[in-house]
C-alpha cells in the first residue's frame, strides 16, 4: 500500500504556469484551487470509467443468466466464437479455482487501494486505466459476495468463449485493458500524478 502511494505522488502539483495559485477556504486556510479542480476532473473520469464498465458488465451477466444459462452456445463467428454461459470459481479465465476467497479478497483489497489512490491523481490516462480496473473488479467482487454458492464464495458469471482461450466475460476484458494501459503508460514514463520522468 505504501509502494502505491508512493507512485501516485504528492497532491500537490503547480499549475502549466508552474505556479500555484492559492485560494482561501472556508477555514481560512489556503488551497490551490487550479489543482483542485484538475484533479476533480481526473477523479470524476475514474469513477464514470468505473461506473460505466461495471454497469457493462452487470447487464451482460444479467442476461446472460436470464436467456442464455443452461442452452446451448450462441455461435457469433463460426467456431472462432460463441456466447457459452459457465459459472467460474476461480480467477480471471477460470484459474485457481480453488482459491475463491483469496480471489474475493484480493479484489476487495484492489478496490480500496484504487480509491485511496485517487485523491493524488493528475493524469486522464491513469484516470481511465484504474477506472477500468475498479470498474472489472467491481463486476466480479458483486458475483462473489451475490451468487451461489454462497457470500465470498460465489462463482463469476462467464460467457465469452474463443476458440482455444478461456472463457471470461467483461470485468474480466476490462480488467485485463487497464492492466495493459498501465503498462504503456509505465514505459513512456508518465506517472499517475501527471510527471513524466525518463530513466
Amino acid at each position: 500500500m505504501a509502494e502505491a502511494e508512493r507512485i501516485i505522488g504528492t497532491p500537490d502539483t503547480p499549475d502549466d504556469s508552474g505556479e500555484q495559485t492559492a485560494v482561501a477556504g472556508a477555514d481560512g486556510q489556503q488551497a490551490p484551487a487550479p489543482v483542485r479542480d484538475r484533479r476533480g476532473r481526473r477523479i470524476a473520469l475514474l469513477f464514470a470509467v468505473a461506473a460505466f464498465a461495471y454497469a457493462l458488465d452487470l447487464i451482460s451477466k444479467t442476461l446472460v443468466v436470464a436467456k442464455l444459462e443452461g442452452h446451448e452456445p450462441i455461435k457469433l463467428i463460426g467456431d472462432w466464437l460463441e456466447l457459452n454461459a459457465i459459472r467460474n470459481p476461480g480467477a480471471a479465465f477460470g484459474f485457481g479455482a480453488a482459491f475463491t476467497v483469496i480471489f474475493t479478497l484480493i479484489a476487495a483489497a484492489v478496490i480500496v487501494v484504487i480509491i485511496r489512490l485517487a485523491r493524488k491523481l493528475y493524469s486522464y490516462p491513469w484516470a481511465i486505466a484504474l477506472g477500468l480496473l475498479l470498474g472489472g473488479a467491481l463486476g466480479n467482487l458483486t458475483d462473489r459476495i451475490f451468487r451461489a454458492p454462497g457470500v465470498f464464495e460465489g462463482k463469476v458469471v462467464d460467457f465469452i468463449a474463443p476458440k482455444g482461450f478461456a472463457v471470461f466475460n467483461l470485468a474480466d476484458s476490462a480488467i485485463v485493458c487497464g492492466g495493459i494501459l498501465i503498462v504503456l503508460l509505465s514505459f513512456r514514463g508518465l506517472d499517475p500524478d501527471g510527471t513524466v520522468h525518463k530513466d
